[in-house]
């Protein structure tokens, strides 16, 4: 089997993707998530992401916080739906297309208006999009119609995997108890086949895919374990990072895993 593809590595590939960090504070990230139930994620990652050399965090939140979140610089509310998520709306697709990048950070009500919601939103913008948790749930039904779109950045369980290659009838089928290397083979042709970026886990390796490229890093040789992955602040720096070496998605979402901010 030819893997020239497949990088193996316990550190940064690309140390550049460090010393590309800008001295005087350059770009603007929005954060969108969070529903009337729960918002605290969000919260969280506005907070990270505002001690970072970043010139706007904008945290955009449904309409239906605006009794539970004070009136502060970089809030910003959209139209939600009646169940309190986000709902379609000029203001949401605003917020991805005047934004350099956007992190879709989870905590959206599952149905189906904010499933349209955020997928206009996402299809009405030119600029990367980073998703997590369970933003990659809510549009993996669609997901045929973002798929073929530049700039998406999937920070996704083997689970989460599994259910969107399905949707988008992709012949091949990830296993979860599958090897590595038929892993790591599935995401070199999914990502030769669509224009994404894919950071998972699998059988104790990191894996990041994009371009036909394939990085696997121990997890052992970073500080996250399997749960801290999806539940920290890595999504926030993965979106800085790419934010501020443009097109660079392989090495940025990897070089993520290794910057101390």
């Amino acid at each position: 089997m030819n893997l020239d593809y497949l990088k193996k590595t316990e550190k940064a590939l690309n140390e550049d993707i460090f010393w590309n960090i800008p001295e005087q504070k350059t770009g603007i990230i929005s954060i969108i998530g969070g529903n009337s139930n729960n918002f605290s994620f969000e919260i969280k990652q506005a907070e990270f992401l505002n001690t970072l050399n970043l010139k706007e965090v904008r945290l955009i939140l449904p309409d239906s916080l605006k009794s539970k979140v004070p009136p502060v610089p970089g809030v910003n509310f959209t139209p939600a739906t009646e169940s309190g998520s986000f709902d379609k709306s000029s203001e949401l697709n605003f917020a991805l297309s005047d934004s350099d990048l956007t992190l879709l950070s989870g905590d959206f009500s599952k149905n189906s208006a904010t499933s349209i919601a955020i997928l206009n939103a996402i299809k009405n913008s030119e600029k990367p999009v980073v998703l997590s948790r369970d933003a990659i749930d809510l549009i993996s039904e669609s997901a045929e119609e973002i798929i073929e779109r530049e700039g998406l950045i999937f920070v996704a369980s083997m689970s989460q995997l599994q259910k969107l290659f399905r949707n988008l009838l992709y012949p091949k089928m990830l296993l979860l108890g599958a090897p590595l290397l038929p892993v790591v083979e599935t995401l070199h042709k999914f990502t030769l086949s669509y224009p994404a970026t894919i950071l998972t886990f699998h059988q104790g390796n990191i894996l990041v895919a994009s371009s036909g490229e394939v990085i696997a890093t121990p997890i052992d040789a970073t500080n996250y374990s399997p749960i801290s992955l999806f539940m920290s602040n890595l999504a926030s720096k993965i979106a800085t990072l790419n934010l501020w070496n443009p097109k660079k998605y392989l090495e940025s979402t990897h070089s993520a895993l290794f910057y101390n901010s």
